[in-house]
């Protein structure tokens, strides 16, 4: 029997009973002796505040319970299952994207248009297709963006321009000011405001930089972040 065929009811149950099997125990019970960590293991609260525990360390099992070591970066990692009662140590914070949870560095693509990583927590995502028209040229003088069925990108194409254009350009040179200083007044209606994208998150790796920008059909000012490198990372290995 799939999961799709459990009645809803059924599933109800089964997901309080998991999620309070992670509750935190009460009343608190700690180990009597004295705690002694190994050296270079933090002594840390476990997530429900009852006892002192040596905090789990890289790639080391860890739940409430047993905490992974917060001074060294290191997260507590559950995968995709929001159930899952036990997870591992990994550096870096997970993200949620679009309902769904990805880890510190994996890569992904939410859609045939863009790509994104999740960096600590933060996601940041590059464009797969063409956002940009290019500039007019004597061989293309009206470039445009159009879907072509079948495609997930759209199509720079080059239109041979309408009859409009054909007129003003057979018209005088004395008119040519008039209907020039028009078209500069309707382009001017939305003045395109762009910010300076914002120096990376991080100066070693991958990080984030974002910026404002509203040249769009709508005009609206929109965040947008792309990923950045300062410099490579180098591995733990190269220090150890």
């Amino acid at each position: 029997m799939g999961l799709d065929q459990i009645p809803i009811a059924h599933r109800l149950i089964y997901r309080f009973t998991v999620l309070y099997s992670r509750r935190c125990p009460f009343p608190c019970r700690c180990a009597p002796r004295p705690l002694r960590c190994p050296p270079g293991v933090s002594s840390v609260f476990d997530d429900c505040g009852c006892c002192q525990v040596c905090a789990r360390q890289l790639n080391e099992d860890c739940d409430k319970l047993s905490p992974c070591d917060p001074h060294k970066g290191l997260e507590c990692h559950f995968g995709a299952d929001p159930l899952a009662n036990q997870g591992i140590c990994w550096e870096g914070r997970t993200c949620e994207y679009n309902g769904r949870i990805y880890q510190n560095g994996e890569n992904f693509q939410p859609s045939c248009k863009h790509q994104c990583t999740c960096i600590d927590g933060a996601v940041g995502c590059q464009p797969l297709c063409p956002l940009e028209l290019p500039l007019a040229s004597l061989g293309c003088p009206s470039p445009r963006l159009l879907k072509i069925p079948g495609q997930c990108c759209k199509k720079f194409v080059c239109s041979k321009g309408s009859k409009n254009n054909e007129i003003s350009l057979s018209l005088s040179s004395a008119w040519r000011p008039f209907f020039q200083d028009q078209d500069t007044k309707q382009e001017r209606k939305c003045l395109a405001q762009t910010t300076h994208w914002s120096p990376c998150s991080k100066s070693c790796g991958f990080g984030i930089s974002t910026r404002i920008n509203s040249n769009n059909s709508q005009c609206k000012l929109i965040k947008e972040t792309r990923l950045c490198q300062v410099r490579p990372s180098i591995d733990h290995a190269v220090w150890s």
